[in-house]
């Protein structure tokens, strides 16, 4: 064999004078094959450093058996929770992970999807960029047979498959528990008012207070655009109010983060001039002082484990029935309850 030549399953056929058939199907346990020449033939096959020939295999199984997975920053505890359960799963299912960040930009996402698309990833995970307003790769990725799992940030399309939270039932369970400690001045600082994540909160907020006989005050209802500084500003709004509110439900965990710096700052007592309880249980909050009064968990890790498993399974009818299979489009989702964990006082 050549110097720096990749051996071959001919080189291997060669050498033991068996055909390159037969070599296969050892390579791969095939029953039909006796194991001494099993063994012979993968014995053989590790001498010569043997690689399997990916595309190949791709041809032979459509597969590349490699999975993309688009999330808006993996800096965030969240997201991080759910990628760690992807790549667990996709590893145990011999795939291969390929990572992007949007960094909540719709032309870096987009840019992510084409590169991805080009290297022919069997399906892409995406949990989109909060400023998304098109969508129309979907159908370009439809186009291409490559399927679309939606997680967390869903578009409120029709059509679209995706593993998502039912926020509603955290933000009741929130407001019961504000009720209860004697809580009826309570706030909601909600993300952009155009994400569908924000208009369920919303829903769900003035559901919860009517649900006690309390009357709502639209100035207790503000607005984040999730940057630092309008967080602090959302907050500062509700502060200076003539008649502040005593609890506030944070749109998540980092809002609440930047909203109790702003408290402070005011000079007041978190946990006791102001509450807080925020979406989606910061793992850092068990390790700080004075935590929020308690945190809606959504349950990230298993977002991400079902995404993946839809994933292939999208994956196995579209090999099965080819790229033009109408169940890569069926809208399959499955709905996850949000809940309310860690009450910290």
């Amino acid at each position: 064999m050549n110097k720096g030549k990749q051996p071959t399953i001919k080189e291997i056929a060669k050498r033991l004078k068996i055909s390159t058939s037969t070599v296969s199907r050892a390579l791969n346990d095939h029953p039909s094959i006796g194991l001494v020449t099993t063994m012979r033939v993968k014995k053989l096959a590790e001498e010569l450093n043997y690689e399997p020939n990916r595309t190949a295999i791709f041809f032979k199984q459509r597969k590349t058996f490699t999975i993309g997975v688009i999330l808006p920053s993996l800096s965030e505890a969240f997201f991080s929770a759910a990628i760690s359960e992807i790549e667990n799963l996709a590893n145990s299912n011999n795939y291969t992970v390929i990572l992007g960040q949007s960094l909540d930009d719709p032309e870096r996402e987009l840019r992510i999807i084409n590169t991805m698309k080009g290297h022919r990833v069997d399906g892409i995970i995406l949990s989109s960029a909060k400023n998304t307003r098109e969508f129309d790769y979907i159908a370009v990725l439809q186009q291409a047979g490559i399927p679309v799992v939606f997680f967390d940030c869903v578009p409120d399309l029709v059509h679209t498959n995706a593993i998502v939270s039912n926020l509603k039932t955290g933000m009741h369970e929130a407001i019961d528990t504000f009720v209860s400690c004697g809580h009826h001045a309570i706030a909601f600082i909600n993300g952009p008012a155009h994400l569908p994540a924000s208009k369920e909160r919303e829903e769900a907020f003035v559901e919860a207070l009517a649900n006690h006989n309390i009357s709502l005050n639209k100035d207790y209802i503000v607005y984040t655009d999730l940057s630092e500084k309008g967080n602090e500003q959302a907050v500062l709004e509700l502060l200076n109010l003539s008649t502040r509110p005593s609890a506030v439900i944070s749109f998540n965990d980092y809002v609440t983060l930047d909203a109790m710096n702003a408290v402070r700052k005011k000079g007041l007592t978190v946990n006791q001039d102001i509450f807080f309880i925020s979406y989606a249980n910061y793992p850092i909050w068990k390790y700080m002082e004075n935590p929020p009064m308690a945190s809606i968990e959504q349950f990230p890790g298993k977002q991400g484990a079902l995404a993946l498993q839809m994933l292939f399974d999208l994956i196995d009818k579209n090999v099965a029935g080819g790229t033009e299979d109408t169940s890569l489009t069926d809208g399959q989702r499955i709905v996850l309850e949000s809940k309310l964990v860690n009450q910290h006082l």
